[in-house]
C-alpha cells in the first residue's frame, strides 16, 4: 500500500492505528464529528488539488461516485475508515495526513469591554494607560493590541523603539505623531502604519482625551523595546 510505504510504518502498525481512529471517531460528540468531517473534506480537497487531479479522476481511483467524493470534500459526509483508505491510496498520502487540519489549534482571544489587562509599558507615565487587548495567538508572529488611553494628566509622552511593526488607529482626540524625523496630524479614524524599529510616539497632544488602538507584530523572540528617552 502506497500510503504505508510513504508514512514510513508497517502494515501492523497501520492496522493498530486504523483501529485507534476508529475508536475515536465513534467517541466523537455530535459537533465535533461535524468538525472532523469538515476538516477531513478540506484535507482532501487540498490533496486532491495539489496532485492536479480532477474530483471525477479522484473518486474514479477511490472506488467512490462524484457525488460521494463531493459531499466529503464539504464536509457533508463523514467517511468511513474503509473510504479513508481508498482515499490515501488514490492520493498517495498518509492515513494521518487528512486528520491535520482538524489537529491544528485556531487560537482566539475575546476580552469584554472595560476588561483588558492595564499593565505598565517601559517608557510610561503617569496619565498613560495601556489596557491589553488580547495576547499573541500566532506559532511564529506574536501579536500584542493595545487600548492607549492620554489624559489631561498626561505628561509628555515618550518615544519608543522596538523590534517589529506598528499598527495605530485613532479612536478620540487628536494627537501629532512623530515617526522618525515625519510627524503626523492623527484625527478619529485615522491610521499609521509603520516600522517600529526607529523612535516614534506622539510629539504634541493636541486635544484631549486621547484614545488609540496600538497593534504591535513581532516574531517571537524579537521582543525588545525601550524608550528613547530613558
Amino acid at each position: 500500500m502506497r500510503y504505508g510505504h510513504r508514512s514510513g510504518v508497517s502494515y501492523m502498525a497501520t492496522k493498530r492505528l486504523e483501529t485507534g481512529l476508529g475508536r475515536s471517531l465513534a467517541n466523537q460528540p455530535a459537533n465535533e464529528l461535524g468538525a472532523l468531517s469538515m476538516a477531513i473534506g478540506q484535507q482532501v480537497r487540498a490533496f486532491r488539488k495539489q496532485q492536479g487531479m480532477t474530483a471525477v479522476d479522484c473518486a474514479k481511483q477511490a472506488n467512490l461516485s462524484p457525488a460521494m467524493l463531493s459531499k466529503i470534500e464539504n464536509g457533508n459526509a463523514a467517511p468511513s475508515l474503509t473510504t479513508l483508505h481508498s482515499l490515501s491510496r488514490a492520493l498517495d498520502e498518509p492515513l494521518t495526513g487528512f486528520f491535520r487540519r482538524f489537529e491544528e489549534q485556531r487560537g482566539v482571544c475575546h476580552t469584554p469591554a472595560g476588561q483588558g489587562v492595564v499593565i505598565e509599558r517601559r517608557g510610561s507615565r503617569v496619565g498613560h494607560v495601556y489596557e491589553l487587548l488580547g495576547h499573541g495567538i500566532g506559532k511564529q508572529l506574536a501579536v500584542a493590541p493595545h487600548l492607549v488611553t492620554l489624559t489631561d494628566e498626561s505628561e509628555e509622552f515618550p518615544l519608543f523603539q522596538h523590534i517589529g511593526i506598528e499598527f495605530i488607529y485613532m479612536l478620540e482626540g487628536e494627537v501629532i505623531y512623530q515617526h522618525a524625523e515625519e510627524q503626523f496630524r492623527l484625527k478619529p479614524g485615522d491610521s499609521l502604519f509603520f516600522e517600529a524599529d526607529v523612535p516614534h510616539g506622539p510629539s504634541e497632544l493636541v486635544k484631549l482625551p486621547i484614545r488609540f488602538l496600538s497593534i504591535i507584530g513581532q516574531l517571537r523572540g524579537d521582543d525588545s523595546e525601550r524608550s528613547v528617552d530613558g
